[in-house]
Parts: C-alpha cells; structure tokens; sequence
C-alpha cells in the first residue's frame, strides 16, 4: 500500500478551498488578492494574547522578511510550514518512498492533502516549540492554561495562511501565498528603510531611521556638508543610502535577467501559424531559494532554540554557536558552527575577514539551488517531458514533424540545463546582494524583485492575451 493512501481517511476533515465554479476574470482576482493580503496584514500586526514583549535580541529577526513572518504577531511562523511542508515532500519523492503519478488526477490531489497534512503537523509541532523553547518567557511563568492559548492562536493564524496560499493557487488570486506575503514584506521594509520618520538613538546621537528622510535632514542640519553626506552614504548601524543603492541595482539587474530565454521556433499543427516558445533561464523562477530559505531557516531555529537549553553540548555547538558580535546590543547571530557557515559573510569586509567562510556559503547556495531547481521541475509538473506534453495538447509541433518526440527530444536539451543554470544564477545574485549589503538581504531582495515580476507578467498576460486570440 502506498504511503499515500493512508492519507485518504484524513482528506475529508482538512480543510480546503474549493475550486472556483467559474474562471475568474482579471478584476475578481485583483480582489481576491488584495483580500488575502490584508487578511495576512491583519495577523501579521495583531499580538498574540498571552504573551509577555521581550527586548531580548531575536535570533531569527534577519530570517523574518523572507519567511513574511512578524516577532511576537499571530504570523510569528509565517511561510515557514508551507515551505517546509514542501521540502518534507520533495525529500519522500526523491527517496521514493512516495510514488504518484503526474497525470493521474486522483494522485495529484492525494500529493496535495499529504503536503497539506504536513503542513498542519508542522505548524502545530512549531508553535509548540516556539513556546516550549522561552520564546515568550519561562513556561512556569506563563502558565498551563496560557501555553495552550498561544499554541491554539499561532496553529489557527498557521492554518489560515496556508488556506489563503490554497486559495490563491486555485485560481482565485494571482500567484501563491508565498510569492505574496514575502514581497509585501520585503517591499515593506525597503520603504521603511527609505522613508521611517522616527529616530533611533546612535552613538552620534539621535538619528532618523529612514535614509532619504537621515539624508534630507543632515545636509539641511550640518554645516560640513560632505561629512554629512559620507555619514548618511555609509553609516553602520542603520539604513544608509548605499544599502539602498545596492538595493536598486540588483533590482536593475535581476529584472534585465528575467529577460534572457531560448527561443523555440513551433507552429500550430492546425493552421501552421508559428507560434514561438521561450524556455527562460529562470526556468523554476525563485522557488530554488524559497526551499533554500526554508531549509536554513529551519536549520537556525533548531539550532538556536538547542543552544539557548544545551549550549555546553558538543553536538549543539556543532550544529551553532549563537550570541552578539563584539559583545555587542545587537542581533544575536550564529558565532560558530553549521549555522555560522551557511549565513552571509556581512558585506566583502566581513567575507575577506573569514575567506572559509565565505567559500563554504558561496558554494553552498550554488549547489543547493541547483539541486533545488531540479528537484522543483519534477514536483512541480516541469520536467522536459512535461513541457513537451502541454505543447503537443495545444496543437504545437516542430516545423515538419509532427511526432511528440522530436518535440521532447528538442526540449530535452534545454530544460534541465536551464534548469540548473537558473538555480545557479539566482544563488549568485543573492550572494552578490548580500556582499553588495542591499536591504532585506539578498535574499529578499531577489524574491521581491522576481514576485513582483512574476505578478507582472501574470498581469500583462491577462490583459493581453485575450485581445491577441481575438484578433
């Protein structure tokens, strides 16, 4: 019996979205998603009952904009079950010890409930150890009675994230839950960076947060207007105008590498109109950082919550060593260990001062994006042999061929190279806008920017493509 059959009895009591009775046009989309968005708006500013504010430094506060997720809010755990949910099920199907089959429907839905069900199990294992760990004060302190509220609000936030991502990935919105609520994010934080009006206290004193707003003041303020300029150009501890420089052109250049594709001349069996087709270099989009991001985001909530109970444990230092730099008030971030490796150096200073480092995590992305990108195209439904099927149902052929298998054989040569390469790509660009210290990591940057393109493209097609079939 296959694993997942014994998911069948349990497919009846999840909930789900079900499919809308009609297509939905541009305009019922549109607010589909804006209503998805200000739901997750919503909990992601909404406090979690119970809880007492901790000003300790949170582990975890640079992984927040990229899991969408908000310190001490109903969305304390963000994206973080969906996209692990998903690495848990790519793992089964590349051991095989869960086998489906694509074309089959019934499989297909089977797969999804699975992923749900872990899903489910995931937000309620995290929520349990986010409050069991201290995240919100000694447990004895809290109280029984108060411990089983949290963890009911962060399952109940937990699973209305993961309907809202259903909800949109059935067709009523534009994209999925995590495209979505982490380009919010991250776009949120830019402009928070740019433009914050409240002054945070320096070392020199009280200073605006937002760097366009910390500009604007010191050269009207200072009498030394070149070293006023060079403070807000290059200041440590806040946003400066060059993080935000670095910003804009990553976003220049990731949007100019969208553009780059292979061209694959096909015509319409029917009326042998050409009809050409682009294989992008970004073939799985950004989905290979995604899982990366998910998988060292987990990576550092095991390890931080481990050592903050065993920090003597040899193992446990292995695994990460966490405090703040230079006895520093800052972030706490990981010192030594698994988790110190795979985290950006901070900008070329920081990887020239550990070159191991900084060879370990450059080739660390490169490989797990890759693996990642190719692993994306057989779960997701985007292997060579099934871009080659979805053609051939549409009526398209190569030019004076009208078998399928000239048609997956040409396929062949370029989806698992784009394939890879795009993962590659998108791993370098990430290291480059971490080295380059663009705000919201490079990470986050690069999922912003390739969402919001993504939309873009939706949105050109919906508005396009029906006058261009009428014509």
């Amino acid at each position: 019996m296959r694993l997942l059959e014994y998911v069948v009895p349990i497919l009846s009591i999840l909930p789900e979205v079900e499919k809308p009775k009609r297509k939905q046009d541009v305009t019922d989309r549109v607010i589909w998603t804006v209503m998805a968005l200000l739901v997750f708006l919503i909990c992601s500013q909404l406090p979690v009952y119970g809880i007492k504010p901790k000003d300790g430094a949170d582990p975890l506060q640079w992984m927040r904009a990229i899991l969408a997720s908000n310190r001490g809010t109903l969305m304390e755990l963000g994206i973080s079950p969906i996209v692990t949910a998903s690495l848990v099920m790519q793992f089964l199907q590349g051991t095989k010890l869960v086998s489906f089959n694509e074309g089959n429907s019934r499989d297909r839905k089977l797969f999804a409930g699975t992923q749900k069900a872990f899903g489910l199990v995931i937000t309620v294992v995290e929520a349990v150890l986010y409050v069991s760990s201290g995240s919100y004060g000694d447990v004895r302190d809290i109280g029984s009675f108060k411990c089983f509220l949290i963890v009911a609000q962060l399952v109940a936030a937990g699973i209305i994230c993961l309907l809202l991502d259903e909800m949109l990935q059935r067709g009523y919105g534009f994209g999925n839950g995590i495209s979505l609520f982490v380009s919010t994010n991250i776009c949120e934080m830019i402009f928070w960076a740019s433009f914050s009006p409240f002054t945070v206290p320096t070392p020199r004193g009280q200073e605006f947060e937002g760097a366009i707003v910390s500009m604007f003041h010191q050269l009207v303020q200072s009498n030394n207007k070149v070293k006023a300029l060079k403070d807000v150009f290059y200041r440590p501890h806040l946003p400066n105008v060059m993080s935000l420089l670095a910003t804009v052109l990553v976003f220049v250049i990731v949007v100019f590498t969208q553009g780059f594709a292979v061209t694959v001349g096909l015509q319409h069996a029917g009326s042998r109109k050409m009809v050409p087709q682009r294989i992008k270099l970004f073939y799985t989009s950004n989905m290979p950082i995604v899982l990366q991001t998910g998988l060292v985001s987990n990576l550092y909530f095991i390890s931080s919550m481990l050592y903050k109970k065993f920090n003597d444990n040899p193992i446990v230092s292995l695994l990460g060593t966490w405090g703040t730099p230079d006895g520093t008030n800052g972030p706490i971030v990981p010192l030594s260990g698994l988790a110190y490796f795979v985290s950006p150096p901070r900008g070329f200073a920081g990887a020239a001062e550990d070159p191991l480092r900084a060879v370990f995590y450059v080739v660390f992305m490169v490989t797990s994006c890759a693996f990642f990108s190719k692993v994306w195209c057989s779960v997701s439904n985007q292997t060579a042999k099934d871009l080659a099927n979805e053609w051939h149902r549409h009526g398209l052929i190569l030019p004076g061929r009208q078998s399928k298998d000239s048609l997956q054989h040409l396929v062949d040569r370029h989806v698992p190279t784009a394939a890879a390469l795009g993962g590659i790509c998108i791993a370098l660009l990430s290291i480059l806008a971490d080295l380059l210290g663009a705000v919201g990591s490079g990470t986050g940057i690069l999922l912003a920017v390739t969402f919001v393109y993504s939309y873009y493209e939706q949105l050109e097609q919906e508005k396009y493509l029906p006058q261009f079939l009428a014509k």
